[in-house]
């Protein structure tokens, strides 16, 4: 990283920093309805070498772009004036700027083993990986929560993406080994501001003989397209049908009489919402006491949530999840906005290698391109590598 980056830019860089990729156990959009969700950061992540400039310049470099630096000016940013990748690292300059941070120029280069496009969450990566190299380089008081909370601004108001917050907040505030238990309902604490409420409740599998596989079904997904916009929109304007501040206020003992009320296209999604809050708070508790495999059956309802009332699952999804648990998985579900990426699967260390198998035959039956599997472990958030 730092020879290739001296290479680009003609100077030594000040350090590399890197911001991981999640995958979610439970809790798939819930977090923009302020309900809970229980997500991992990945081992693969976003790296960046950088350095500050003097001026107001920012130029941004990708192992995975075009080859071709980007130069922008930081004092102009605005929505919408940049639309190629370089968007995102952009966008997080712009909303530290906004937020009345100090946030100058800086060269930037960056590689990534986090696969775009299959719902791991490779711009959140980037956004945070952005985030706490600018923190240090330039001395900003800002702790991961609020880090998380500026990237997360960054992708909704300056790269277009009305997503939660539960993606910042794995890559910038997990922990290795544990799972992050998160309320993305803000509380102010003593009249100060707004903070989420979370606590890292331990995952480790591998120490009762199990495997979390990630499968990337290859098939890609974009969540400007629209198609997330609508879920969140149906979603609010359920809560606002039903008088409620958010879809969290809803428990399931009232949801018969809240679905009486709504139209019937919204119907679906809020069931999903209320009974994948109540999926994650079972899975912490199962986590908490250490009963790893029980967790299978909950992943394996919230893929059928996912599929038939939410409706955001796609064919390969739905082959991934059921070849996997047909060979021998203890559950597995889509993970991610939806509409392609990636499945993840509890499995048996000693069902691995028929899993991956099975799925694989399976894709290849249906013509499909084979997909990349690998096995995750709970990994840190992001922090300065050297």
């Amino acid at each position: 990283m730092r020879d290739e980056f001296e290479r680009i830019f003609g100077a030594t860089p000040t350090g590399v920093w890197s911001a991981p990729g999640r995958v979610n156990l439970i809790g798939e959009h819930t977090d923009y309805n302020e309900g809970f969700v229980l997500p991992i950061a990945l081992p693969q992540a976003v790296k960046v070498a950088a350095r500050a400039r003097d001026d107001d310049r920012l130029r941004l470099y990708s192992v995975q772009g075009d080859d071709v630096v980007t130069d922008l000016s930081a004092a102009q940013l605005v929505p919408g004036a940049v639309t190629s990748w370089a968007a995102y690292p952009a966008s997080v300059v712009w909303a530290l700027r906004e937020a009345g941070h100090r946030a100058g120029g800086a060269d930037l280069y960056f590689d990534s083993d986090v696969p775009g496009g299959a719902g791991l969450s490779s711009s959140a990566a980037l956004e945070c990986a952005v985030a706490i190299a600018y923190r240090d380089l330039y001395r900003l008081d800002l702790t991961s929560d609020e880090l998380a909370l500026i990237a997360q601004r960054a992708e909704n108001d300056f790269a277009g993406v009305p997503c939660g917050v539960m993606d910042q907040m794995a890559s910038a505030s997990c922990v290795a080994g544990a799972a992050l238990f998160l309320d993305t309902r803000p509380r102010s604490v003593d009249g100060g501001a707004p903070v989420l409420t979370h606590r890292h409740v331990p995952f480790r599998p591998d120490e009762q003989g199990l495997v979390l596989l990630v499968i990337d079904t290859r098939v890609k997904h974009d969540l400007g397209d629209g198609a997330y916009a609508a879920l969140r929109a149906g979603c609010e304007r359920a809560a606002e049908l039903l008088g409620l501040a958010a879809l969290r206020d809803l428990d399931a003992a009232r949801l018969p009489a809240a679905l009486d009320r709504l139209p019937a296209e919204l119907g679906p999604m809020v069931r999903h919402v209320v009974s994948e809050n109540e999926r994650v708070e079972r899975a912490v508790a199962l986590l908490d006491k250490g009963d790893f495999a029980a967790l299978g059956p909950i992943l394996t309802a919230g893929h059928a949530s996912l599929r038939d009332d939410f409706r955001v699952s796609c064919a390969e999804t739905d082959l991934a999840v059921d070849a996997a648990v047909a060979a021998g998985a203890l559950g597995a579900r889509m993970t991610g906005g939806g509409f392609g990426g990636s499945v993840i699967a509890l499995v048996p260390r000693e069902s691995e290698a028929a899993v991956e198998a099975a799925v694989e035959a399976a894709f290849l039956a249906a013509g499909h391109l084979a997909p990349r599997v690998f096995a995750a472990t709970a990994a840190a958030g992001a922090h300065r590598e050297s």
